[in-house]
């Protein structure tokens, strides 16, 4: 992998890391079109610029983590996400991460059910957009919708909309809350891969890693701010719709 093709790796990473539809899948469609081997510098290289896009959101809603009233809220719907990779981490990294097939099924099967609930929640009661008014169940089954997101082509952000959706968040308060829910869960993520590959990279391969993390950063806060502007006039039909064509294009080139 060369430096252009980090850059471009970097740009879809950041603006699809908090989009509900697949940051690591639209890193394996472009690694695919780019014709990046998934090495395991490559693979480490994709988990560790996720790093960059979730301080982001550190840097974007610096207030709302200070305020200890939602921190047992994203602590209970951490603890599945948690157990799962902490238990299931070589399976997730040697088996799921690359399998385009299983990539392709999980967007297209997420983009139907994103427009089958769109369909069913614009037609049920909807709280006030509060995270402080979440409560801890649903925090938990928010969290359990997210441990499916280590599946490629899920989309951890998508998983966790989802989850509040069908619980009856509104949509801003459900991104937001999936927006705060990723810090500790992408930070813990990235930890874990440091630790198992004991960053054991070449000089050149650092180098990448630190011109990724801070492209990832920038291009995720713009795609943040325009996301957030996006949801107070529309819903997600549209990207239940992406989901779908993106997955049906990437069969017909390369899965056929």
């Amino acid at each position: 992998m060369d430096l252009f093709q980090a850059l471009i790796l970097s740009f879809v990473e950041g603006v699809t890391e908090f989009l509900p539809i697949s940051s690591t899948g639209h890193l394996i469609f472009a690694s695919k079109i780019l014709n990046i081997s998934q090495t395991e510098f490559v693979k480490s290289f994709e988990i560790i610029i996720q790093l960059g896009a979730i301080l982001s959101i550190v840097f974007l809603y610096f207030r709302t983590l200070i305020n200890i009233k939602i921190w047992p809220k994203i602590i209970v719907a951490f603890l599945p996400s948690a157990f799962v990779g902490f238990f299931f981490y070589k399976f997730i990294k040697d088996t799921l991460i690359g399998n385009s097939l299983i990539t392709v099924i999980a967007l297209l099967l997420g983009g139907i059910a994103f427009i089958a609930i769109e369909l069913w929640h614009k037609r049920k009661f909807q709280t006030e957009g509060n995270i402080e008014k979440i409560t801890l169940k649903n925090a938990f089954v928010i969290g359990i919708f997210q441990s499916v997101s280590v599946i490629p082509g899920v989309s951890r952000a998508g998983a966790t909309i989802l989850g509040g959706l069908l619980l009856g968040l509104n949509r801003k308060t459900a991104a937001q809350f999936s927006f705060i829910l990723a810090v500790p869960t992408m930070f813990s993520a990235t930890s874990l891969d440091i630790f198992e590959t004991k960053l054991n990279f070449s000089q050149n391969e650092l180098f990448m890693l630190v011109i990724g993390f801070t492209a990832s950063f920038l291009f995720a806060m713009l795609s943040v701010k325009l996301f957030i502007k996006y949801l107070a006039n529309h819903n997600f039909v549209t990207f239940g719709i992406y989901r779908i064509v993106i997955a049906l294009i990437f069969w017909l080139i390369y899965l056929r």
